[in-house]
């Protein structure tokens, strides 16, 4: 991303993306939340989960693979276990209906889980976790889509699973807190995406190719037949992330009773969200306590280099979220020319979000 990039409003880009999905077809509730969750993928810094995705989504409205308005069909429903079919309506906007939906549950019996069957793609992660910061509840959200697969089992060379994202949020004291947002693969598709369109390579080999020769050349995975993503720990110790992407699968599909043992529909998700009560168990107070002493513990670790100290998970995004909220958002260069066609299309223009 270049530092001479236009600056924007994070409001105006709320309203300009919503326009966009609203004249695509969405609805109006459905397309505030959706662009408000993908502003805020960019002001933590997740610039392949924010704004990125809108040419994707609306394209995936005008096709009908994204379902625009209704409601997520509840397939069952206890008081601390549910179960939804998310319609394939909008993955964000069915997120903060169960959020919605499980905090009061969690509330009042110490904990809620729902799973979400055929959600459409969910964003950025840690924009839900933040809610669980602002709310002082831990949450845990799991994530699968059984209509790609991009990572190879450990020791496999052919692909059964996505990335697998997993990702925990709690608060600490004051307006700080823990967002960890990562994925059983060592890197991720978008990013990967972003990379081989842009003809760069990374830095470590974060691929084999279909013989199962590691390489950093994301090329590989649009070769026939093609090579996949590895599991976190690589060709040595990628057992590790093969684990979690099984707990994730479990957590998911298994749970939703739909997965990779059905037909395709398209890009999406199954997801698995659980929310804890603090207060439920040792308290809100003794968890900040011990968590704050973990936390402080880890920054005041001696670092390998004094230039870079250790930092929580979820810390610089906190901090870059503040800093553009207040100063304007830098979008990264490749989202306006993915958006030209589209505002064309429905005459509503990115440009007007600049500061």
């Amino acid at each position: 991303m270049s530092t001479s990039s236009p600056l924007y409003r994070a409001d105006a880009l709320v309203s300009f993306a919503s326009t966009l999905l609203q004249r695509a077809g969405m609805g109006a509730a459905q397309a505030d939340c959706v662009a408000t969750t993908l502003v805020q993928g960019d002001l933590l810094g997740h610039d392949t989960h924010g704004l990125q995705l809108l040419a994707s989504y609306t394209k995936e409205l005008e096709t009908g693979s994204m379902k625009g308005q209704g409601a997520p069909l509840v397939v069952s429903d206890r008081p601390a276990a549910l179960l939804w079919d998310g319609q394939r309506l909008p993955g964000p906007w069915l997120m903060h209906q169960a959020l919605d939906t499980l905090t009061p549950r969690a509330r009042e019996l110490g904990t809620a889980s729902l799973v979400i069957r055929r959600s459409h793609h969910i964003a950025c992660l840690a924009v839900y976790l933040m809610r669980a910061l602002q709310d002082n509840l831990l949450m845990l959200i799991a994530c699968s889509d059984a209509n790609s697969a991009s990572v190879a089992p450990f020791g496999g060379t052919q692909a059964v699973f996505t990335p697998n994202p997993l990702a925990l949020g709690f608060p600490l004291s004051g307006e700080s807190g823990v967002m960890v947002d990562i994925s059983a693969s060592i890197t991720t598709n978008g990013m990967t995406n972003r990379k081989h369109k842009a003809g760069e390579r990374y830095e470590h080999d974060v691929f084999i190719d279909a013989k199962g020769v590691p390489t950093n050349d994301p090329g590989v995975l649009f070769e026939q037949p093609p090579g996949t993503l590895l599991p976190v720990g690589g060709l040595s110790h990628g057992h590790k992330g093969f684990g979690l992407s099984l707990l994730v699968e479990s957590l998911t599909a298994g749970m939703a009773g739909h997965g990779r043992a059905d037909p395709k529909e398209g890009w999406g998700a199954t997801v698995h969200i659980t929310v804890y009560d603090l207060n439920a168990f040792g308290g809100t107070q003794d968890f900040l306590r011990q968590m704050d002493h973990v936390a402080d513990r880890c920054r005041q670790n001696i670092p390998i280099d004094p230039q870079r100290p250790v930092r929580m998970p979820g810390e610089k995004g906190l901090r870059l979220r503040h800093e553009q909220a207040a100063h304007g958002v830098r979008l990264h260069d490749s989202i306006a020319p993915s958006l030209a066609e589209l505002e064309q299309k429905y005459q509503v223009w990115l440009k007007d979000a600049r500061i």
